[in-house]
């Protein structure tokens, strides 16, 4: 079972649909003994870094998610803002982060007007590494983002890369534990595609 963590900053019902398009049953959820039976965690987000720092917090959701991660290493994707949760900290806050990922996460500088923050819409992802997530991944891989901030990798976690002026790390992983910048369920074939990936080999 596939358990979405709902921590209250984001819409979940997409993430739900799409993994029903996969054929996949999940449960979206904010009881915490519900995330300590999880085989696989999806932690998705929209908003401050603080503000989902401290949600996770409020809701009784820190202690059990290291514990599930960190300790009994069960697979996790972080979506957007999961995604930077993932990381040490981030420009845009002060609370740290769970820092199972040594990268930070920084915000979007464009020297060139053109680039508007925050970054929205269809962008490629080059892999820099081979990665169970981009298994038969479809030719040319493009995802949804919007975003203002990024995550820059201090280790080998970055195993995909988009460019917007800068280049960034779009894609996170380090051994059981995953990240997109982009919204996998906004993507079409190509977040069903990682989707169904990381169900099938996590």
């Amino acid at each position: 079972m596939i358990t979405i963590v709902d921590y209250k900053v984001g819409n979940l019902g997409s993430i739900q649909n799409m993994l029903k398009k996969i054929g996949t049953n999940s449960i979206i959820t904010s009881n915490p003994d519900d995330i300590a039976k999880a085989d696989k965690l999806i932690l998705p987000g929209v908003g401050a870094f603080d503000s989902g720092i401290n949600s996770l917090k409020e809701h009784n959701m820190w202690n059990v998610l290291n514990d599930r991660v960190k300790k009994d290493k069960i697979p996790v994707l972080g979506i957007c803002l999961g995604m930077q949760l993932l990381c040490n900290g981030s420009e845009e806050g002060k609370e740290s982060g769970l820092g199972w990922i040594d990268a930070d996460v920084v915000r979007f500088r464009p020297k060139d007007k053109k680039f508007k923050i925050p970054h929205m819409g269809w962008n490629y992802v080059e892999t820099q590494k081979e990665s169970a997530l981009f298994n038969n991944m479809y030719e040319n891989p493009k995802f949804y983002f919007v975003h203002t901030f990024y995550a820059k990798a201090n280790d080998d976690s970055g195993i995909g890369q988009s460019s917007y002026e800068v280049t960034f790390d779009s894609v996170l992983e380090k051994e059981n534990i995953l990240g997109t910048q982009f919204h996998p369920e906004k993507s079409h074939k190509f977040g069903m595609k990682l989707l169904e990936n990381f169900i099938r080999y996590y």
